[in-house]
């Protein structure tokens, strides 16, 4: 889980800095994609990100989470939530145990408590994260910007696409191994 999570973490990086690059209007330009828009849809990952993370960590945020449901309207403060929540998210996928994994984290939704095992409700956020990004990568491809490697990261020959990204978040590559 700590490698899937410096993966969502380094893909991150990868696509918001890719998106400080875009032209005025590009954040806002309606696309065909699920979310209309790239504002919308990094809007939506950072958010649902904020309501399982804050959930993982025992918290009650709930659907407080999405409220507003586009908080930020420049991408420079969307990507500094955005890091900020994946150092959280790294942060407790590296302390975790196996029991920790298998217990059961504890969802607040509007009226209800969702009830999960930990293990589950990860996989679940990684590849709800997983699918966004493929969509705000597609949108990157109608604008100015070219669209990042988002799928080089783990195996031991991508080394050399990930140094200066590696750099950038002051990780090791005995990091990645440990």
């Amino acid at each position: 889980m700590r490698k899937l999570a410096q993966n969502n973490r380094l893909a991150n990086h990868r696509l918001l800095t890719a998106c400080l690059g875009l032209q005025p209007g590009e954040f806002e330009a309606v696309r065909t994609s699920f979310f209309p828009t790239l504002k919308m849809t990094l809007n939506h990952i950072l958010t649902i990100d904020w309501f399982y993370v804050d959930a993982l960590e025992g918290g009650t945020l709930g659907p407080k989470a999405w409220d507003p449901e586009e908080p930020f309207d420049a991408i420079g403060p969307l990507a500094a939530a955005q890091f900020a929540v994946d150092q959280r998210l790294l942060a407790f996928c590296t302390g975790l145990t196996d029991a920790r994994l298998a217990a059961e984290t504890r969802v607040h939704r509007t009226g209800r408590i969702q009830v999960e095992r930990t293990d589950d409700l990860l996989l679940h956020l990684f590849m709800h994260q997983t699918h966004h990004r493929g969509q705000v990568h597609a949108m990157l491809a109608g604008s100015s910007v070219k669209p990042p490697q988002l799928d080089e990261f783990l195996t031991a020959s991508d080394f050399r696409d990930r140094i200066d990204d590696m750099a950038a978040l002051g990780w090791s590559e005995a990091e990645l191994g440990a």
